[in-house]
Formats: structure tokens, sequence, C-alpha cells
């Protein structure tokens, strides 16, 4: 075993009746947008977001397990939070990559080989839901390639390098993409060793798009926000207290 990696020793009680799928949580990300805030330990509402993300699936009945990947230098504080909160369906943390897929490719390094499919989350995503995590594994029974989504509320614009409007996409076909998505593990295998310029793709999905594989997506929730930016906590704190208070 590599010294930037490690197993947790943990063992794992309560899986689905047929053993649940595996989630790869990402979280090696630079946090470039956050005024040097390190946003996957920022506090909301007194508990880092992290595990805010991480409770989300340890709670989930179809979870089997957690692979988390962090920066090299987090490693052993992200093992001693888990150990905090009791986050005992977490039993790999590993180092990421110098890009998205990367730090992806490294977490599927650690499933089992007869896996046959994964979730993938961002870390910096603490508010999906277990309907959402149920309905992304319950289309990758037909479908190899899913992610929850929800259609777009403003009007988008194409436009060039200079600003200028090229043209006007009908929002009715397009749809913002979330997170957790869902692979059959052997596809996107095959889909990473084949792709050119790992860096230049945002989710996975599109990295099963350039293998020649059509994803298919559920519902995902307006709430399900991916915490970017400073004022995103300030969002992230009020849906907190919202869902408390109902």
């Amino acid at each position: 075993m590599l010294e930037t990696e490690f197993k947790l020793e943990y063992e794992i009680e309560e899986l689905s009746a047929d053993g649940g799928v595996p989630v790869i949580v990402v979280a090696a990300g630079s946090s470039t947008r956050m005024n040097g805030i390190n946003k996957q330990t920022a506090l909301l509402c007194g508990v880092p977001l992290i595990i805010r993300t991480l409770m989300r699936f340890e709670k989930c009945s179809k979870i089997s397990n957690i692979i988390l990947v962090v920066k090299p230098d987090e490693l052993f504080s992200m093992q001693q939070l888990a150990d905090r909160y009791g986050i005992k369906k977490l039993t790999d943390i590993v180092c990421g990559g110098e890009n998205r897929q990367q730090s992806v490719k490294n977490g599927l390094e650690r499933l089992p080989e007869n896996g046959e499919t994964v979730l993938i989350h961002d870390g910096a995503r603490p508010f999906v839901t277990d309907e959402i995590i149920c309905n992304v594994i319950s289309a990758l029974g037909t479908h190899n390639a899913v992610t929850c989504a929800v259609k777009l509320k403003d009007t988008v614009k194409q436009v060039d390098e200079n600003g200028n409007v090229l043209s006007t996409p009908d929002r009715n076909s397009l749809v913002a993409v979330q997170t957790p998505q869902g692979v059959n593990v052997s596809d996107y295998r095959a889909a990473l060793e084949n792709a050119v310029d790992l860096g230049r793709f945002t989710d996975d999905m599109s990295v099963m798009e350039a293998a020649g594989h059509k994803p298919f997506t559920v519902p995902g929730s307006y709430e399900n926000i991916k915490v970017t930016t400073p004022e995103d906590i300030a969002l992230a704190e009020y849906l907190i207290l919202k869902d408390e208070k109902e």
C-alpha cells in the first residue's frame, strides 16, 4: 500500500440486501473560488461541510461503502474527522490527482475487481437526498451512465471570447447536471483509458459521452447545490436551518 493511501478498518453494518453500491466522494479540489477558505472543512452550522456530505451516504441503506478522495496533505486530518463523527461506511481515503478525473481514477482503484457499478459525488454537495441517490442507483439497472439533473431557470447565451452573443440555445432542451453520477465500472474504466486529455472533462458523464455512451438523467433538486464560493456557505446554512425547522 502506498504511503499516501491507507485503509480504514471499519465493519460496515446495515447494508441493503444486495450489498449496496459504493460511492466515490471527490474532495481533492483547490477551492480557488473560496477566497482562501478550505470549503471541505468549512463549518456549516458547526459541522464541517465534508462531514455533512458523507453523512448523507452513511445514512443511505443503498450505499455499501464510501471511498473519499482528498488532497495529499489532508489524508490524516480527514481520517480524524471521520473518526470524530462516526462515519463507519468510510473504508478508504486516497490521494487525489492533478485533475478531477484523475482523482476519480484513483478512487476507482480501490473498488473490488468484481464491482459492477459505482456512484461518484462532489464532496461539496452536502444536500443530496436519499431519493436522488436511490433514483440514480435504480436507473443504473438499465443504463450504464446516469446523472441527476434539473431544468434550467435562466436563459442561456453562447458567447465568443470577446463577450459577443453567438446564439441562444433552447433552454427547454437543456439541463444542469449534478451529482451523484453513476456508471458501469468496466465501461467507465475503458472510457477513462481511451480519453484524450482528462483535464478537459468537468464531470463523469462527459467522459462517457466522449466514449460514445449516452447518459440517462433522473430528477435532481435545486437544493442539491455545490458550495463553490463564500456566498454559497451562507445559502447552505440557510438550507440547513430551514430543514431543521421543518
